[in-house]
């Protein structure tokens, strides 16, 4: 029998990031007291242990699992804050996990709350500390972000995405939210996730309120991997940022997971601070009818920009482990 894994937890630190063509919609205006979401950190990290809680270890080096697998995760995970958050670390969480053949998640703390008086980060670090803390009981994805949620006792919300790789190369998700995943091989995306909203920039959540989203409401998939997939996960900075082509090619530059996580958060950060570049953010505003007054669509201007936010990163690629190679 295996024995019980000690799961890594990886929370925020800190920002950076530019004034977006295109305002988030105010707080107010959220059904159900949703409140809407608003130093750099770098985890280089491969690591054959179950436990690390500080950044940079050794690359290239694989996730041990605990349960028997042909296959596990090698992880590189880098975060930059919102520039007006870097000194309490931005408000995004994520986790990275021994777990099966490897467990990911992320989630984004929601930033209207800060116009309660609350504190965004505490809830999606609560959040993540408890799917840490439950991992040991085995659950299956629903389940856990279910008992998380129940454990967590602060007050706010937060988006969250947890992908688990199990037996069978099996890579099992639960979504609730604007947090992302795509899964690519050979250069092309096979699979991605759907951002779920109750309108433009209001998405789904997890929250301690009673009217908010449940484990019930988590988008369930499940992928079959093949061995040097690579999966990236992320929070919305870097999903309003970054095309999926863009993604690809950075997964196709870089080798190292390390060096590609840090390469799309770089990116989704330059991408962020530029007013001209016409971002997925921007792309979507105008789809769902937020635009220029029309004397500027007549003189050839559209609403363009990147969205300022907490950008997380996750990289992980399928290889063979150690054992069965």
């Amino acid at each position: 029998m295996a024995t019980a894994p000690t799961p890594t937890l990886i929370r925020t630190l800190g920002a950076s990031l530019s004034q977006s063509s295109c305002s988030r919609l105010h707080p107010h205006l959220l059904p159900l007291r949703y409140p809407t979401k608003r130093h750099r950190r770098s985890s280089s990290s491969c690591c054959r242990t179950s436990l690390f809680c500080a950044p940079n270890g050794p690359l290239g080096e694989q996730l041990t699992p605990e349960t028997e697998s042909d296959v596990c995760l090698c992880v590189g995970t880098h975060l930059i804050p919102h520039p007006n958050k870097i000194d309490k670390g931005g408000e995004d969480a994520y986790l990275v996990s021994t777990f099966n053949g490897g467990v990911l998640a992320v989630a984004d703390g929601v930033s209207g709350w800060a116009e309660q008086k609350v504190d965004p980060s505490l809830f999606s670090r609560e959040l993540m500390t408890n799917a840490s803390s439950l991992l040991e009981q085995r659950g299956l994805e629903e389940m856990l972000l279910k008992e998380a949620h129940a454990a967590t006792s602060s007050v706010g919300s937060a988006t969250v995405i947890i992908a688990m790789l199990e037996r069978g190369r099996i890579l099992k998700i639960a979504n609730v939210g604007d947090c992302g995943l795509r899964v690519i091989r050979q250069g092309k995306v096979v699979f991605s996730t759907s951002p779920q909203e109750h309108y433009f920039d209001c998405p789904h959540q997890l929250s301690s309120e009673v009217v908010g989203q449940t484990y019930l409401d988590a988008v369930m998939s499940t992928v079959e991997v093949m061995e040097q997939d690579t999966i990236v996960m992320g929070s919305d900075g870097l999903f309003d940022n970054v095309f999926d082509h863009e993604i690809v090619s950075a997964v196709t530059r870089y080798s190292d997971v390390s060096e590609t996580a840090k390469a799309l958060c770089d990116l989704a950060n330059t991408h962020s601070m530029d007013p001209s570049f016409d971002s997925p953010y921007s792309v979507e505003a105008r789809a769902k009818g937020f635009d220029i007054p029309l004397w500027k669509k007549i003189l050839g201007m559209k609403l363009t920009g990147g969205k300022l936010d907490d950008i997380t990163v996750i990289v992980g690629r399928v290889v063979r482990t150690q054992s069965a190679a």
